[in-house]
């Protein structure tokens, strides 16, 4: 199976940035003063979440980059930390977070009235809304907090052209399984998966917490572009 081999060559090339990274990190402990480039691309993988085709080990849940648009300063870590929250609330706002805002989703269906219904509502909120959503940023915040990320540096251009953006919807369509659901699916997620109830189709078929790219094909030839990235670092 082609897409099984080029699994197997992805989890080889992210071990190889496990070591060139230091290992994996978590949200919970990083901050802005540790050593991370302007731009790069991440993957998170989730704790329960095994490969079971592909190898042993966790398997990658997200990738995301950041700065994608032309003339966009944001940089890795500023992107990293919208997922996270800020420490001192150990809240979040979900509204400038895709990944935040499908956890949450998620956290949401399994605890059905526990949690307010204008989650994801908007691009902004008022204040009395936002403190409704509180509890459920918090929740969000642990769940995203606890999760082993790995980052690569890719300090290109901000573009849709970039190498970020090529390597980040390449990654996603290679690990998704919405072109092989069901008793197809390779590496596919654990029965206990919290992805399981999220609404999004994209998220539950797929396996991941991405609903942009999950519905693509991807170009094998993408692996030899983030092999160099990462014998690069």
């Amino acid at each position: 199976m082609a897409r099984l081999d080029d699994l197997k060559t992805f989890y080889r090339i992210l071990a190889l940035l496990h070591d060139r990274a230091g290992g994996y990190r978590t949200l919970a402990n990083s901050n802005r003063r540790m050593n991370w480039p302007p731009r790069g691309v991440y993957f998170f993988f989730e704790h329960g979440e095994a490969r079971t085709h592909s190898g042993g080990g966790l398997r990658v849940v997200r990738v995301g980059t950041h700065a994608v648009s032309i003339g966009s300063c944001t940089t890795l870590w500023q992107r990293l930390s919208q997922h996270r929250g800020p420490i001192t609330t150990g809240a979040g706002n979900h509204r400038g977070s895709v990944f935040r805002e499908l956890v949450g989703q998620a956290i949401s269906v399994r605890s059905p009235g526990v949690y307010p219904v204008s989650w994801g509502d908007g691009y902004s909120a008022p204040r009395e809304t936002r403190d409704l959503e509180l509890g459920l940023e918090r929740e969000v915040s642990r769940h995203i907090r606890g999760m082993p990320f790995l980052w690569l540096a890719v300090e290109d251009d901000p573009s849709r052209e970039s190498q970020r953006s090529y390597v980040e919807r390449n990654a996603i369509a290679l690990l998704s399984n919405w072109r092989t659901p069901g008793n197809d699916a390779l590496d596919p997620p654990s029965p206990g998966w919290l992805g399981r109830h999220c609404p999004s189709e994209q998220v539950k078929v797929s396996g991941l917490w991405n609903r942009h790219w999950v519905d693509g094909a991807y170009a094998p030839k993408f692996l030899e572009a983030l092999d160099h990235l990462v014998n690069r670092m």
